[in-house]
C-alpha cells in the first residue's frame, strides 16, 4: 500500500492515518466503481480488493457501533459482528469493549430474529425502529430503540446511542441509510474506495433518497493506493 497525499510513501500506519478524533462521529465507508456504482449483481464484494478489506476490517475494530440498514443486512448477508484475537485485544489495550455493537436501522422492524447477525451477535445487537411499530419477537435477541413516528428520526437515534456510550459510530449502508444521514447533516467522514472496474448502466450508486438543498462539501484528509484501489478519506 502507497500513501500519495498528504505525504508521499511507503507502508502507511493505517491506525493513525484512520485514528478518529475524540468526539461523537459519525463515519461511512462505501466502495464504489470508476462510473459511480456501488454494487455488482446486488453486491458490494466485486468491486472491494484485499487493500479495501483490511481498511474496512480497520475501521470496525476502531468502532464503538456499527450502523447498518436492515436491507444492507440482508442483501450483503451479514454475520455477527465478531473481530480476530488481534483486532479485540486492540480494543481492550484501547480502554474498549471486545466488540462493537451492531445497530440495525428498520422502520418496519421486519428482521428475522433468527438471523445470524443477530442470534450468532456476541453482543446484543440495538435496532433502531419508529415509534408505535411492533418489534415481535425481535425484543427477545435485541434491544428495540424508537425514534420518530413516520419516518425513523435519525439525529434522535444518534442522541440515544452517544447516551448509551456509543460515541465513535460507522456505517457501511446501505444507500438509502446513507442518503438519509446526508440529508439529516450528520455525516462527519466519508471513506471511499474507488474501485477500478466500469460496472456499466443499471447498478445504484452508493447513495439514494430525495435530493438535498446544499451539497456539502468534504475535505481531503488522505488519499492510499493498493493494487488499482483508490482508497479516499473525507471529513468535514
Amino acid at each position: 500500500m502507497q500513501q500519495l497525499w498528504p505525504v508521499p510513501g511507503d507502508a502507511p500506519d493505517l491506525i493513525e492515518l484512520y485514528r478518529p478524533p475524540d468526539q461523537p462521529w459519525l463515519r461511512l465507508n462505501f466502495v464504489s466503481s470508476l462510473d459511480g456504482a456501488g454494487h455488482v449483481g446486488g453486491k458490494s464484494e466485486p468491486l472491494s480488493g484485499p487493500a479495501d478489506k483490511r481498511v474496512f476490517g480497520l475501521l470496525r475494530m476502531m468502532c464503538d457501533a456499527l450502523v447498518v440498514g436492515a436491507g444492507t443486512v440482508r442483501d450483503e448477508e451479514y454475520h455477527a459482528l465478531r473481530l480476530d484475537e488481534n483486532r479485540r485485544a486492540w480494543r481492550l489495550a484501547a480502554g474498549l469493549p471486545e466488540y462493537p455493537t451492531l445497530v440495525i436501522v428498520s422502520a418496519r422492524a421486519n428482521l428475522d430474529p433468527g438471523h445470524r447477525a443477530l442470534a450468532g451477535a456476541p453482543v446484543r445487537p440495538i435496532v433502531v425502529t419508529r415509534r408505535g411499530t411492533d418489534p415481535g419477537r425481535l425484543a427477545e435477541v435485541a434491544e428495540i430503540v424508537a425514534a420518530g413516528d413516520d419516518t425513523v428520526d435519525l439525529p434522535a437515534a444518534l442522541d440515544e446511542l452517544r447516551a448509551r456510550g456509543l460515541r465513535q459510530l460507522l456505517s457501511e449502508g446501505g444507500p438509502q441509510l446513507f442518503g438519509s444521514l446526508t440529508a439529516a447533516g450528520l455525516v462527519d467522514e466519508l471513506c471511499l474506495t474507488v474501485s477500478p472496474l466500469l460496472a456499466g448502466p443499471g447498478a445504484g450508486r452508493i447513495t439514494s433518497g430525495p435530493p438535498i438543498e446544499t451539497p456539502e462539501k468534504l475535505t481531503l484528509r488522505h488519499a492510499l493506493l493498493a493494487e488499482g484501489l483508490l482508497l479516499l478519506r473525507y471529513t468535514r
